[in-house]
C-alpha cells in the first residue's frame, strides 16, 4: 500500500471543551459536518476529529495530512460573538498577551512552534476562529456562537469539495 492511500488527505479538527459553553464551538462544527456527511459525503480521505487542545493530541490529529483545518473559539477586543476569522498558516499566528493558555492549557502558537521544531506541521493549516462571549463552566453555546455553526460547517464542506474534487 503506498503512502498516499494509507493516510488522510485532510483533517477537520474541532478544538475546545463542550463543558465551557462557547468553547464547544469547534466540536459543534465537527458534529455538524458529520451530520451533513450523511446527506452529502465529504471527499475521500477527510478525517473529522475533536480534541481538547492538548499539544500532543492536536499534533497527532493533523499528523500526515496535506490540509488540517482547525476550528476553535477565540476572544477578540472589541468582541463580536459569532464572527469567524480565517487564518492560513504557516504565517504569522497572532499571539495572545503573554501567550496565555486559556481553557486549553497550552496556546496554539506554542503548539505550532513545537510541531515545527518536531517536523510535524501539516503541509497546510487553516484556522477558523469563532469569537466567543462566554467560556465559563456549563453547557450550551451563546445564541450568536451557535448561529455560526451551520454556516461555518457549510463553508468548510464547500472548501473541501473544491480542494479535493473526485479523487484529485
Amino acid at each position: 500500500m503506498d503512502a498516499s492511500t494509507s493516510v488522510a488527505r485532510a483533517a477537520v479538527i474541532g478544538v475546545g471543551n463542550e463543558y465551557r459553553r462557547d468553547d464547544g464551538v469547534g466540536w459543534a462544527v465537527v458534529a455538524c459536518l458529520a451530520r451533513r456527511e450523511k446527506r452529502r459525503p465529504l471527499p475521500h480521505g477527510v478525517r473529522l476529529t475533536c480534541t481538547d487542545g492538548d499539544p500532543g493530541r492536536l499534533i497527532s490529529a493533523w499528523d500526515q495530512v496535506q490540509l488540517a483545518i482547525l476550528v476553535d473559539a477565540a476572544h477578540a477586543r472589541p468582541a463580536r460573538p459569532g464572527r469567524v476569522h480565517r487564518l492560513r498558516l504557516p504565517g504569522e499566528l497572532p499571539s495572545t498577551p503573554r501567550e496565555e493558555a486559556g481553557s486549553h492549557g497550552f496556546p496554539l502558537g506554542a503548539t505550532l512552534r513545537l510541531a515545527r521544531a518536531l517536523g510535524r506541521l501539516p503541509e497546510e493549516l487553516l484556522v477558523y476562529a469563532v469569537e466567543a462571549t462566554d467560556t465559563g463552566l456549563g453547557t450550551g453555546m451563546s445564541p450568536q456562537v451557535a448561529a455560526a455553526v451551520e454556516p461555518l460547517a457549510q463553508r468548510i464542506e464547500e472548501d473541501l469539495l473544491r480542494r479535493f474534487r473526485s479523487g484529485q
